[in-house]
């Protein structure tokens, strides 16, 4: 019915979640091919639909993939959502537009910004368990948990140094006993949901090659985080213009100290979609891609 490309890392080309949508496509009749996206000799005008996938090498060079993304036509989702879901400021958007985010605190390089972030939440410096991560980044990476605020205060100045935009939050102590839940969205509805275990382990610093995919399990969300799902997604729209068209989506949620889900991230641009973990999960994504194409006249 239609060339569908996928977009991917060099690395990342024989991902399961490529190889699973990509059999869900062909079973609908379409015509797949797996593309790394930095390739100059692949020709994205042929394809019907470009999907960003699993583009994870992206973060070191993302002015180079923004400007890719600009040239692709038919992308899914668009340049300018990447553009502006790609640098976590975007939590600044969900937080105007009334959608419980975790409270942050960015580019803190001293003490005073620390202790008058603690403030805001009640709390002294010393009782607060810290993440500090970089605006710009996947899979965890240069992202840790710290118990000694002096640790914090160093690594998020030396994410500042660096000229990157350091975040600054409280450990959600929730997440240990009960993990992130991740709500998926396809074409804009509700497809599917899991539970990943706690990431960041008390102590452990700074440690790269994280992978949330290690300890998943499909959960059915509650009507509560369902609603905050929607709240982010109300409030990525109202931030992008009123028209926006997502193919995929997906909204991290945790459980504030209040009792009540909070965003942890909202992921527009090379989400892990999870689709080998639901059952029937990458058959409806292959749904909303065909449903896609065919807005698009592509059909």
């Amino acid at each position: 019915m239609a060339l569908i490309a996928l977009a991917s890392a060099a690395s990342t080309t024989d991902d399961p979640e490529i190889k699973l949508l990509s059999e869900e496509l062909v079973a609908l009749g379409h015509e797949v091919g797996v593309e790394v996206w930095d390739d100059p000799d692949v020709d994205w005008h042929r394809y019907a639909v470009t999907v960003v996938r699993t583009t994870w090498d992206y973060t070191p060079r993302r002015d180079e993939f923004l400007a890719w993304a600009r040239r692709v036509p038919r992308l899914r989702n668009r340049a300018d959502v990447l553009t502006w879901n790609t640098h976590k400021t975007y939590l600044r958007d969900l937080a105007k537009h009334d959608c419980p985010i975790i409270p942050t605190a960015w580019d803190v390089t001293d003490e005073a910004a620390l202790t008058a972030h603690a403030t805001t939440l009640g709390l002294s410096v010393d009782d607060v368990e810290w993440v500090v991560k970089p605006a710009v980044s996947a899979g965890s990476a240069d992202t840790a948990r710290w118990a000694d605020p002096a640790d914090a205060l160093e690594h998020s100045r030396s994410l500042v140094e660096a000229g990157r935009t350091s975040m600054l939050q409280p450990y959600v102590s929730t997440v240990d006993a009960e993990g992130e839940t991740a709500v998926l969205f396809a074409g804009g509805e509700y497809s599917h949901a899991v539970v990943k275990a706690a990431m960041l382990a008390p102590g452990e610093g700074l440690r790269e090659g994280r992978d949330a995919r290690e300890h998943l399990t499909a959960t059915t969300p509650t009507a509560e985080q369902l609603t905050v799902a929607a709240q982010a997604l109300r409030a990525a729209r109202k931030s992008l213009g009123g028209g926006l068209d997502l193919l995929y989506a997906r909204v991290d949620l945790v459980t504030g100290a209040d009792g009540t889900p909070q965003v942890m991230e909202l992921e527009l641009t090379e989400p892990a979609l999870f689709l080998p973990y639901v059952d029937g999960a990458a058959a409806t994504f292959a749904k909303a891609v065909t449903a896609s194409v065919a807005s698009m006249g592509r059909l």
